[in-house]
């Protein structure tokens, strides 16, 4: 036997070895998945159950009025005839054209071989054809309700996304060269990253987006500095240390959204919007969210009220002798804030002198795809396993929002972690993302239905927080309204309609870009620009035809709005000072606290 002979033997060897491994960790992974079978009583189960309803709606539809099905199929069989003789013609080294090609956004199909290779350009062209007339199929039913046809939409682009070559080792060119280069050491290693992720997953695959050692809150990522001055169940308060000899009179108090940390508005020193508010010359406090386990199941989203806002309004006043102050409300936190300025109403409590709110709903009538996940049997089902739990488990709700950009979030690191056997880069924001929030059961329950399901936070005395019923058009507080042109988790024309319900002055801007970089968007970077427009008309698309478009970022727009009134500085307020007493420094000790830590 030859030394080439030999070597091809042993490589061979090598190969059939790492086949036999990975197929045992294939079955093994299969008994986890199994384990994981959901019950009658699990939401994600419920959820299906409204999906197989909405589908035979629209299959009903199609059975009534087959003809342009038929039109569809027959136009996808023209361009496969027709995909068969260019690609034909390409073999033969002939002059060919593309028949259909994939959008400039779509990174599936970056690789060269898509384009180069013959046989992989015909897999990515005979998909992208596939994905086009069940598109269409869907498109062509015109008589569905609005909510049978979101539903399907969204069925329809997971399976079509599913199914694409790229998602497949035998069908992405780049798994393969990493496979032939590895001997299948990619794939081994990918089944074992698989396997780690499912055993930390609940209710879907939570994938791994980042390198989790990379960062450490309070070492690279949460690092302004500051003092934890005050906490009680559900939050501790952060004064944060003043850089400027002279600061505002009146303090401003942040109020983050409690599905998530605080930290989102302080990742990094040149994005952090925290920081920058401390250098404009703020005295800045923010809520950082406890981290709830079963012990807080029976909090509320009043106690979120009056042990968050309220609570650390009245430490502001300790610490500074002030008592009025500007607040700033982001996603869910401004929904909150929305809420607490009604009750304060009620109540003959003007502390809040203005309120800014972040990409933030309070009309729910139209929460964007996320509604697809709202009805009532699925929150019966989810009501039922958090009576159980005590809580709402934060990888659930991550699991579903990344399915809203499945592409992106979900498939690409699929394809990275699972199939290329590669880790996650460091990135502070995917590590952000993956670090969630648990929700307390009475709390979630209260906000699904009251906010989503039914929507009545706009209506007078809709809802009734610590015995006060709310009536947001009572709130003559000078609104600044921040909304995100691409925001897909609240979408912009519906916050603008939220904006509109207020008795006072409101100013309503919009953010280019998306949910978090239209409002973490520093005006070092000059990046998106924002739109103004001084009239509220009620259609937020004919604000949109007569809005201007602003270069750099809506923070600075933000400082002359917050000021426009020429206000007194006084001497900066060090943390500890007045009548209370420093913790721990910042970022704090709940901040840290993962779901790991709270459920066990």
């Amino acid at each position: 036997m030859t030394e080439q002979s030999q070597s091809m033997q042993d490589a061979m060897s090598d190969m059939c070895g790492m086949a036999v491994k990975a197929s045992e960790q294939f079955t093994q992974l299969m008994q986890q998945v199994s384990s994981k079978s959901t019950s009658e009583d699990d939401p994600s189960a419920s959820v299906m159950t409204d999906f197989s309803e909405a589908f035979q709606e629209f299959f009903n539809k199609i059975s009534d009025n087959p003809s342009a099905l038929l039109e569809g199929q027959v136009s996808l069989m023209k361009d496969q005839v027709n995909l068969w003789q260019q690609t034909a013609l390409r073999f033969a080294g002939l002059d060919s054209e593309v028949v259909i090609a994939p959008e400039k956004s779509d990174r599936r199909f970056s690789d060269d071989e898509w384009s180069e290779n013959i046989v992989f350009d015909y897999i990515k062209q005979f998909y992208l054809l596939q994905s086009k007339a069940v598109k269409g199929a869907v498109g062509s039913v015109d008589d569905l309700s609005d909510n049978t046809k979101s539903k399907v939409d969204f069925l329809m682009r997971q399976y079509v996304n599913a199914l694409s070559p790229s998602n497949f080792a035998a069908t992405n060119p780049e798994v393969i060269r990493k496979t032939l280069e590895t001997g299948g050491e990619n794939l081994i290693t990918g089944m074992e990253q698989l396997s780690s992720d499912l055993k930390g997953s609940v209710g879907g695959l939570n994938v791994t987006m980042s390198d989790l050692s990379a960062f450490k809150v309070g070492r690279n990522v949460a690092t302004t500095p500051g003092q934890v001055i005050f906490e009680n169940d559900m939050m501790q308060l952060i004064q944060y240390t003043p850089t400027t000899d002279k600061v505002f009179k009146r303090p401003v108090l942040v109020v983050p959204p409690f599905i998530n940390k605080y930290y989102i508005l302080d990742l990094r020193e040149e994005n952090s919007y925290l920081k920058w508010l401390v250098d404009q010359g703020h005295t800045v406090f923010c809520i950082s969210w406890v981290n709830p386990g079963p012990k807080l199941k029976d909090k509320g989203f009043d106690d979120y009220m009056k042990e968050g806002p309220l609570a650390a309004l009245d430490v502001i006043t300790q610490a500074t002798g002030e008592s009025e102050v500007n607040a700033i409300g982001y996603c869910l936190g401004g929904t909150l804030l929305a809420a607490t300025l009604a009750y304060m109403k009620k109540k003959n409590d003007h502390r809040i002198k203005s309120a800014t709110y972040l990409a933030t709903l309070i009309d729910f009538k139209d929460p964007g795809e996320i509604g697809i996940f709202i009805n009532e049997t699925a929150i019966t089902a989810l009501e039922k396993q958090m009576d159980t739990l005590g809580y709402y488990d934060g990888r659930m709700m991550s699991f579903s929002f990344n399915l809203l950009r499945e592409n992106d979030l979900f498939w690409s690191f699929f394809v990275n972690n699972y199939l290329k056997g590669e880790r996650p880069a460091a990135f502070d924001l995917l590590y952000w993302n993956t670090d969630g929030t648990n929700l307390p059961a009475k709390m979630h329950s209260f906000y699904l239905r009251n906010m989503y399901l039914n929507n009545r936070l706009i209506e007078k005395d809709g809802i009734e927080l610590d015995g006060v019923k709310l009536d947001l058009r009572q709130v003559d507080t000078p609104t600044y309204f921040l909304s995100a042109a691409q925001d897909h988790i609240a979408k912009w024309s519906s916050t603008y309609s939220g904006a509109q319900l207020f008795k006072g002055d409101v100013k309503f801007v919009l953010a280019g870009s998306g949910h978090i970089a239209g409002v973490v968007n520093p005006p070092k970077a000059n990046k998106y620009g924002y739109w103004l427009n001084d009239d509220m008309p009620t259609d937020s698309d004919v604000w949109f035809k007569g809005a201007k478009k602003q270069e750099g970022s809506w923070w600075t727009d933000w400082q002359s709005w917050v000021n426009k009134t020429p206000s007194k500085k006084v001497k900066s307020r060090q943390p500890g000072e007045g009548s209370v007493q420093v913790i721990e420094a910042a970022p704090g000790s709940y901040v840290s606290q993962t779901i790991a830590d709270v459920i066990k």
